[in-house]
């Protein structure tokens, strides 16, 4: 049995009244009488009748929903995000849909395609590691779409964006471990293309820069897929052992890659942080309870996406055309556990978490 929503004619035959006259009511019409709109709404309360979205959206050419695109819902960081973005959406009276590029670029297009075909009333993009042509993107927000881009952003485009401060992240990270005494501190990061790759590897290389340490180029490996794709870590991981000197420590700059080279140095049978440290960003809870317990750079994700939909939402109910944009930067969070402890030390693995 196909299954049909209560409709105003429904309302208006039982009541015994026009369709107009139930149209009327439930707007709240000056035209309609208190008792009318009192039996109106009490029926329509009785047989739990809900407005359509579709024909809301064909009146007012809005839909109240939004699309977010992000690389994977279950990525601790995206999916604290998310959960900020439907936050504020919900208490504004907007759906939420969501979708995954899974890191690819024609799955992120094809995303792209739907949702703009559902009429959303706008988008929140966190861009693929594949991805390095944006002109769809930017045809979309010339032809009035309202776009807010987060995390992985979009410089060429000028609209709003929200970013965590990597480059201060990865800086942080890098200060922390030569302060412990590492010398040889490698980089696994994600795709060339994505701008918080090269914002967080910027702030690596000068914390190495400004404490005199030099490395060749070698100690920097990529995983295009971001740690997508296990092999792609192994592979890196593989290829910084190689080097002679090895290294005595790695900055992963994302979650998947920290928790992914920590899985690879265990297979390898490489104590952490005994024989390599190891330090990276991350948002996942279960970072310290790991063994040994993960030092990370935590993002502020949940108010990143509050942040990311109080812009999209401004911009979707303006009255005027938007010209002036702004990229709001929050602060990353450092936190010391025992994978990154000072060289040579003995660190027992269960001690209480520090953070600053």
């Amino acid at each position: 049995m196909k299954f049909e929503a209560v409709t105003i004619k429904d309302i208006a035959k039982a009541l015994g009244l026009s369709t107009s006259t139930v149209s009327r009511a439930l707007r709240d019409s000056y035209e309609i009488s208190p008792e009318t709109k009192r039996l109106v709404l009490e029926y329509a309360e009785k047989i739990n009748y809900h407005p359509n979205p579709i024909a809301l959206g064909l009146k007012e050419r809005r839909t109240r929903s939004i699309g977010v695109i992000v690389a994977e819902i279950a990525n601790s960081f995206f999916s604290q995000a998310i959960d900020g973005i439907e936050s504020i959406a919900y208490h504004n009276g907007y759906n939420v849909i969501i979708s995954q590029s899974r890191e690819s670029s024609e799955r992120e297009q094809i995303n792209l395609n739907y949702l703009t075909s559902r009429s959303i009333d706008g988008l929140i993009v966190s861009v693929s590691s594949e991805t390095t042509d944006f002109s769809n993107f930017r045809e979309l927000f010339e032809r009035g779409m309202p776009i807010v881009f987060f995390d992985r952003i979009v410089s060429e485009i000028k609209t709003h964006k929200v970013i965590v401060d990597s480059y201060q992240g990865a800086y942080d990270a890098t200060r922390h471990l030569v302060t412990n005494g590492y010398q040889r501190i490698a980089a696994i990061a994600s795709s060339e293309s994505l701008s918080i790759t090269r914002d967080r590897l910027a702030g690596y290389r000068a914390a190495l820069a400004e404490s005199g340490l030099a490395l060749p180029d070698e100690y920097v490996r990529y995983c295009p897929h971001g740690g997508l794709i296990q092999t792609e870590i192994s592979d890196a991981v593989a290829q910084l052992l190689a080097i002679d000197p090895r290294p005595d420590a790695i900055v992963a700059i994302s979650d998947k890659l920290t928790t992914g080279c920590l899985r690879v140095l265990k297979t390898r049978q490489i104590a952490v942080p005994q024989d390599i440290a190891l330090i990276g960003f991350s948002n996942s809870d279960l970072t310290e309870l790991i063994d040994p317990a993960l030092s990370i750079i935590k993002q502020p994700a949940f108010e990143m996406g509050e942040i990311a939909t109080t812009l999209l939402l401004q911009m979707i109910e303006s009255k005027r055309p938007i010209t002036e944009f702004e990229t709001r930067s929050l602060a990353p969070q450092l936190i010391v556990r025992a994978s990154s402890a000072p060289a040579g030390s003995r660190w027992e693995t269960n001690v209480p978490l520090t953070a600053r």
